[in-house]
């Protein structure tokens, strides 16, 4: 039998790209790749939050380097990734988290937000990854992790370009495994379910009489959990499918979503 250490779960000398993690789910999940060993590398839309980024990074203990950059942009992140290879070293991992949503019924919708929506939920993953592969074929070894949704697998109101993102990483996720697991990258994807961050803090407000937000309400009664996630749930899945103890675990999607996906809910 082969032989197991907790060092498999260590990323040391590990170096990281997580996009999108000025704030939010993608922080967390840099700080705890950071806590594992790994060398952080993020991106940011603007100079103002990636510095405001790197500042709580450091009180954190935590030394991350951040980038401008527009990750729709394939010339941009091109110019991204030899960046951070001069900097910090060839990537061995890649978090695709930098997302937007935009709730919009579907026959109110322009065609320019859908296109938006899928640009940055499901091409720039793809960009991204396009230019991260050669390099991890060439060291032998890579991680790719699509950060998904339980969209990816459930339709809703007033998120259809989302839905259809979503839906399309989940499958991009699956054929880069197919792809590229003879060259020992492996790419999942974690599906975060209703996670409690300053984007969803007014859904979660007490009402004026005390109650819960109707939202929260729902949310509440359709997670066997009977809570929200918080960012720092998803540290752990992240790191495991980031490292070594994770190498024959290909094409999967995580769902850390308090059990949503396993439960139809309460008899009324």
């Amino acid at each position: 039998m082969a032989s197991f250490s907790m060092n498999d779960f260590r990323l040391d000398g590990k170096v990281a790209l997580v996009t999108g993690a000025s704030d939010g789910i993608g922080f967390a999940m840099a700080c705890g790749l950071a806590y594992a060993g790994a060398k952080i590398a993020f991106n940011g839309r603007s100079q103002e939050k990636i510095d405001d980024a790197i500042r709580r990074y450091k009180d954190l203990g935590i030394e991350a380097k951040g980038y401008v950059c527009n990750v729709t942009d394939e010339k941009a992140v091109d110019e991204l990734v030899r960046k951070i290879n001069e900097d910090l070293g060839v990537i061995d991992i890649l978090v695709n988290n930098a997302g937007i949503i935009k709730r919009i019924p579907m026959t109110e919708m322009s065609v320019e937000d859908f296109r938006l929506v899928v640009d940055t939920d499901l091409n720039a993953p793809f960009i991204c990854a396009k230019a991260v592969i050669p390099g991890m074929i060439k060291k032998g070894h890579g991680k790719i992790i699509n950060i998904c949704s339980m969209m990816s697998e459930l339709g809703r109101e007033t998120v259809s370009a989302y839905a259809a993102a979503k839906g399309g990483l989940k499958m991009l996720t699956k054929n880069i495994c197919s792809e590229y697991g003879a060259a020992n990258i492996q790419c999942n994807g974690i599906g975060p379910g209703y996670i409690a961050t300053k984007q969803t803090a007014p859904l979660r407000e007490k009402q004026p009489d005390g109650s819960r937000h109707p939202f929260d309400q729902f949310i509440i009664a359709k997670t066997p959990a009977e809570r929200w996630g918080e960012a720092e749930d998803l540290m752990g899945p992240a790191v495991f499918l980031a490292s070594d103890a994770s190498n024959f675990v290909n094409g999967h999607i995580l769902y850390v979503d308090g059990g949503i996906l396993a439960y139809i809910g309460k008899q009324p």
